[in-house]
């Protein structure tokens, strides 16, 4: 049964100020089930698009409101038949066909409607879940119900567009996926409800190394090259900071000289890092988070090849860990 009569047997509910998103977990182990849906792993900004009435948020998974960043979207939700509901989704820019976290960033640090516009940046929100409709909450719906009434429910024009996904083939699929170009799929047991927080019916399949780092540090330009030279980074281990390595290339000229600016707000005297870095460096706050790619962790614990994609800002720095496969 799909659309308005699957609500019919769902108590009522008020509508939440709040909700947690689902999270995914890291997997090595590749597998096809007829009882898994398997989607495109989209390198963007998760957001939760909050509708009720004329009120609408969209809603970072730290809980900051962005609208103002990604004005376009938060109209379309607002213009939607539906007055009151809640929607999950990844905000992307492509370059080309592939989705950029890089080309992203050139509308993730405004905070100013007009300015978001003037950028020239298209942006895209492919919503693959609802979580709330009508005074209902679908959370303990299956997966598969709960994307039918999205599709059902919801009108989808650009800049909106609704996840499609491929069923059971999940090995083949990821194939294809990383031959794309993609940064990989995320598995979804197409039976379980929505769990607020990380869970293992949601799994992530990736192509290529990367996650979150917390930035601890800088070290001084050198030659031509202005702003700063790398950056010092780490992740979390039962509250300690634990060093994983510089990271020096994936910057251009802008970046290198307007974040050296919040580097420099953000400076401390004493190293955030809980061991020795053995680097001549410039120490700050253990507040800011970038998104690194990289080949593969060293037997050391450090990173090797590293780029920077971009900042986070999606993420408290505290919840940064090292991201290991879950078999």
């Amino acid at each position: 049964m799909r659309g308005r009569d699957t609500l019919a047997d769902l108590p009522e509910t008020g509508f939440p100020d709040w909700t947690s998103p689902m999270l995914a977990v890291l997997t090595d182990d590749r597998f096809s089930d007829p009882d898994w849906i398997y989607e495109r792993k989209l390198d963007g900004e998760r957001l939760l698009a909050f509708r009720n009435g004329d009120d609408i948020r969209l809603m970072t998974r730290n809980r900051r409101e962005v609208s103002a960043t990604w004005p376009e979207i938060a109209e379309a939700i607002g213009a939607q038949s539906e007055h009151a509901f809640i929607a999950d989704g990844e905000v992307v820019a492509f370059d080309g066909a592939q989705t950029s976290f890089s080309r992203l960033q050139g509308r993730m640090q405004i905070d100013d409607a007009k300015k978001a516009r003037e950028t020239g940046i298209e942006v895209f929100f492919y919503v693959f879940d609802l979580l709330h409709l009508d005074g209902h909450d679908l959370t303990g719906l299956p997966l598969r119900r709960r994307k039918g009434i999205l599709r059902d429910h919801l009108k989808f024009a650009d800049p909106l567009r609704y996840t499609q996904h491929r069923n059971e083939d999940g090995e083949a699929y990821f194939t294809e996926a990383c031959e794309r170009g993609w940064e990989g799929l995320i598995a979804k047991d197409a039976n379980a409800s929505y769990t607020h927080g990380r869970s293992r019916d949601w799994l992530k399949f990736k192509c290529a190394h990367g996650q979150e780092f917390v930035i601890g540090g800088f070290t001084e330009p050198s030659g031509s090259r202005t702003g700063f030279g790398a950056l010092l980074v780490g992740v979390y281990d039962d509250g300690a900071l634990r060093y994983a390595g510089k990271v020096g290339t994936g910057f251009d000229d802008d970046f290198l000289s307007s974040f050296r600016e919040t580097l420099d707000d953000h400076r401390r005297e004493t190293s955030p890092f809980a061991e020795d870095t053995g680097e001549d460096a410039c120490w700050v706050r253990p507040e800011l988070v970038g998104e690194i790619g990289f080949t593969e962790w060293t037997s050391d614990g450090k990173l090797r090849h590293p780029r920077f994609l971009g900042l986070r800002r999606d993420k408290p720095a505290s919840e940064v860990v090292r991201e290991e496969p879950d078999q």
